[in-house]
């Protein structure tokens, strides 16, 4: 009978172990899950996948590397006494077991690291391995990296087949994690140089339109000029060149404002959109009230010049949508972040029957999100038009 009893005890004890493995194996994974719905920056996410594998299969050292070049692994992150001096560490994929775990793409268990002649020795010596899981991660066969855990804890430093499997789901998540930071990198590029394209093939029809046009009448002036029939004649088409020359140059300023204005590099956001005011009332014969509470220290540059293009963008529609007689800029500087608020008098998306979608919103938005900011748009037909741009700042 006690007997009986004792083998109870064992087995509920197992089981109340077992499951205590099995909840915090499933807390780790929910936990990843949750990061990778929120969480935009790689390194990050793939240190947490290490720091919750690392205790979960009992591994003193957790690392995951992913391709850097054409020939090398890079370890973005790690887990472990070593892991601050792993974290940058570039492996040759021919010459490292983590390469070749990748290239053959299926997991492997090494029980003891000197015996095989596929790991770094030289790297094994110096951090002290002994035995190690390699599992390659991949996404619809395409190899992304690699996770390794090393030394396992405790009498016994081999790993065993439950501690690959569940290194080999972490390996899933990572390779997930990697692919997605990938495809979001890949459209983030494809934005900015559909961005940059549509503002060079803008700034190549001002350039032909109206500086190159005005540049073929100076010439046609100048000859008026050299065939002026009197001093007097001369004269007039001098005057009349030099007001052309004047225009012109001020549209050149105008465009390279446009493309980056010394201000903001110079004095600061609150000076830069002063004058942009100042700019933007003259050439369109809108008011503008501007307002401006920053203190005297600078923000970071990507702030400033997010904001400021945020502005500059908001006024151009202004000008080419809103039918308005004023505009407000009120930008304000908290805690924690800064706001800026550009409101005008205009009839609003109603009146053309738009939502704001093409008056540049979607480029307004990805700048703020890149900043993790906020950006919100308010509008009413005949009621004008209110956009509201939040961006933190340390």
């Amino acid at each position: 009978m006690l007997a009986a009893q004792a083998a109870v005890a064992i087995e509920n004890a197992r089981l109340y172990e077992s499951a205590t493995r099995w909840l915090a194996q499933l807390e780790s994974l929910t936990e990843i899950g949750n990061a990778m719905a929120g969480e935009t920056e790689l390194q990050p996410l793939l240190q947490l996948i290490g720091d919750r594998l690392a205790p979960l299969i009992d591994a003193e050292l957790v690392v995951i590397a992913i391709p850097a070049g054409a020939g090398d692994l890079r370890i973005e992150a790690a887990a472990g006494p070593a892991a601050a001096e792993l974290v940058g560490t570039t492996l040759s994929r021919d010459g490292s077991k983590s390469g070749r775990v990748l290239e053959r793409r299926r997991s492997e268990r090494v029980d003891s690291t000197l015996e095989d002649v596929e790991v770094d020795q030289e790297l094994a010596r110096r951090v002290g391995l002994r035995s190690g899981l390699f599992v390659p991660m991949i996404v619809a066969d395409r190899p992304i990296g690699v996770i390794a855990a090393h030394n396992k804890l405790g009498a016994d430093p081999r790993f065993t087949d439950e501690d690959l499997r569940l290194t080999e789901t972490f390996g899933a998540r990572a390779a997930v994690a990697v692919d997605l930071a990938d495809r979001v990198a890949r459209d983030s590029l494809r934005r900015v140089v559909e961005g940059q394209e549509l503002e060079r093939r803008r700034l190549a029809r001002e350039l032909h339109d109206e500086t190159g046009q005005a540049l073929t009448s100076i010439l046609l002036g100048l000859k008026h000029v050299e065939d002026a029939s009197s001093p007097e004649a001369a004269r007039a088409a001098a005057a009349q060149l030099r007001e052309q020359i004047v225009d012109t140059l001020q549209n050149v300023r105008r465009l390279a404002v446009e493309l980056r204005p010394s201000a903001l590099d110079d004095f600061g956001l609150a000076p830069a959109l002063e004058r942009l005011a100042e700019a933007f009332g003259e050439q369109s014969g809108i008011a503008v009230d501007i307002q401006t509470n920053l203190d005297s220290q600078r923000l970071a540059p990507e702030v400033e010049t997010a904001l400021y293009r945020i502005v500059q963008e908001a006024l151009t529609n202004v000008a080419k949508h809103a039918e308005a007689t004023r505009v407000s800029i009120v930008v304000t500087r908290r805690e924690s972040s800064v706001t800026a608020v550009i409101e005008d008098d205009g009839q609003g998306f109603g009146a053309g029957g738009g939502s704001g979608d093409g008056l540049g919103l979607v480029g307004m938005k990805e700048r703020v999100g890149l900043l993790g900011g906020r950006l919100a748009l308010e509008s009413t037909e005949g009621a004008g038009t209110t956009v509201v741009a939040e961006v933190p700042v340390a």
